[in-house]
């Protein structure tokens, strides 16, 4: 049996149950011609794939009582198990990924490993050898970076988004690796995004910047690599991994720590987090010379809790160097100006909201750094808000070739994404529980050069280390307490045309009755300047 032929023998309301309830509701009232089940199943497949919808527990309960009984006992055959009831047991039976079930069930169905599909990875390690220029303003931060590390040992580089930051810093850590030989650079970042852009960065500096050959070891996600072999070069680490290796391989962490000469952390407001911070003074700590360097765009951790970001001008002694443009108080109204970001055209959407917010909801949004899970999961429910988002961007896709839109949750981008594509509108849906591979092959897509508009619709991934310069709009339907994270959303829609991005941009923010909102990236650049001594 194939997938196709499985997926025939769905009526409406098992894919309704995999196209989302609260999908279907609106898919009803905005695009009636799309709720015939033909219909509904091309939009279940255009936005998830037979392998996705296979391997993921729920959607796979519904797809195994679809099965005729034969072909249910040969698959529990096939998968060596020995039930009576075999669909109770297929349904019991875990598929993790890349494992030798999950193999087994996608090629009982004719498909490939989701891992056969993926976009071509570069290797963990890979040779670079050594005439790459800054700008002015890049090179003046570079220098006042390089001299506070080599008399005080640490400080942050606060540099606006779009100016240039990664590739600075990147100039500096090949500076850093010409001085010390041999020499090991570690570049810390939260996302595999993050990751893969700082690893790109550093093998095309160094093929100008450097003095000899070395290697870059990406340390990210589920590659493996010998720790005690690394003497020289760059390490490209994810927070997360190196996180997990503190418990379970401290030892060979501690001798990686030991050689290392600079230690890089990217988004570097994070770094008083409690995992983060010990893993930092960890490195530092075991090198009477060691040097850290933090990057951040956004140099505090709120807008409004001065304690929080006091401890984070601490942990880098008070020093910061902000980039400085001659005859300009403000560098972001340079880089506006000169053509590096976009001039932003921000926009308030106003609804009349469905729900209205308990006691118990305004004290916890009171009490928590940011707007409750519980108080989004709300929002992303509420059906007027969701018609008023959705006849905006259908409003916005008639100028915008690429739009990007941040939701209030995973089922929120899901459920818009699903929507959108009901109404002949290109949408899709990335969030934490979209496969490495699915994710890289929407991204993919959207950051392609294809005439027509595109809409992705995301949650928790694309804050950060995300550069589709095309992108021209973007749509904030995620309320939010955090000026970092409000700033970071909006920076993905604002490359300039030197960027390789656009003149204008349009960021719409989606305005919720009684909760916070912003709406100016120059007030984000100086808004922590208090707690810094520079």
């Amino acid at each position: 049996m194939t997938f196709e032929q499985l997926l025939l023998r769905a009526d409406e309301d098992t894919i309704g149950e995999l196209l989302g309830k609260e999908a279907i509701k609106l898919i009803g009232i905005l695009a009636e011609s799309a709720f015939r089940l033909g219909a509904l199943r091309d939009i279940l497949l255009s936005l998830h794939s037979p392998e996705e919808l296979l391997l993921s527990a729920q959607s796979r309960v519904l797809l195994i009582d679809l099965m005729p009984i034969a072909d249910a006992h040969r698959l529990t055959q096939a998968l060596d198990l020995n039930v009576k009831d075999e669909y109770a047991g297929l349904k019991a039976t875990k598929f993790p990924r890349n494992s030798w079930r999950a193999n087994t069930l996608l090629n009982f169905f004719g498909l490939l490993h989701p891992q056969d599909e993926e976009l071509d990875a570069p290797p963990s390690t890979r040779e670079s050898a050594a005439q790459y220029a800054l700008f002015k303003h890049q090179r003046i931060a570079a220098r006042k970076t390089t001299a506070i590390l080599e008399e005080n040992g640490r400080v942050l580089l606060h540099m606006p988004t779009g100016s240039g930051k990664t590739r600075t810093a990147m100039n500096i850590a090949c500076e850093h690796l010409r001085r010390h030989e041999p020499g090991i650079v570690v570049w810390f970042a939260f996302s595999e995004e993050l990751c893969e852009q700082a690893a790109s960065e550093f093998e095309k500096s160094w093929t100008f910047l450097g003095n000899r050959t070395v290697n870059v070891h990406r340390l990210w996600g589920n590659v493996s690599q010998s720790l005690e072999e690394i003497q020289d070069g760059i390490v490209i680490a994810g927070l997360a991994k190196l996180g997990r290796m503190l418990d379970s391989s401290p030892t060979a962490l501690s001798l990686l720590g030991s050689r290392t000469t600079l230690l890089i952390m990217d988004e570097a407001h994070q770094a008083i987090a409690p995992t983060y911070s010990l893993l930092l003074e960890a490195f530092y700590n075991l090198r009477t010379d060691g040097r850290l360097l933090g990057l951040s765009a956004t140099p505090g951790r709120t807008w409004n809790d001065v304690d929080d970001d006091q401890r984070l001008a601490n942990f880098f002694g008070g020093r910061k160097v902000t980039l400085e443009v001659e005859g300009y108080d403000n560098p972001v109204r340079y880089l506006i100006e000169e053509g590096y970001l976009a001039r932003a055209k921000f926009e308030q959407l106003h609804y009349t909201p469905g729900i209205e917010l308990s006691n118990n909801d305004i004290k916890m949004l009171s009490e928590k750094l940011d707007v409750p899970e519980s108080l989004l999961g709300k929002l992303a429910l509420d059906q007027v808000r969701n018609l008023t988002i959705l006849n905006k961007i259908e409003e916005m896709v008639l100028r915008h070739e690429r739009i990007i839109v941040f939701a209030s949750n995973v089922a929120h981008a899901e459920l818009l994404a699903t929507v959108l594509r009901a109404r002949g509108i290109q949408g899709s849906s990335v969030t934490g529980n979209t496969s490495s591979s699915a994710r890289a092959r929407i991204i993919a897509e959207f950051k392609d050069d294809s005439i027509g508009s595109k809409v992705l619709c995301n949650y928790g991934v694309l804050t950060t280390g995300f550069d589709a310069p095309k992108t021209s709009a973007a749509i904030i339907a995620r309320p939010t307490k955090s000026l970092v994270l409000y700033s970071q959303m909006v920076g993905r829609a604002i490359r300039g045309t030197r960027a390789g991005g656009n003149d204008e941009a349009e960021i719409v923010t989606v305005v919720d009755f009684n909760l916070p909102g912003f709406n100016s990236i120059e007030d984000a650049f100086i808004n922590w300047e208090d707690v810094w001594t520079n």
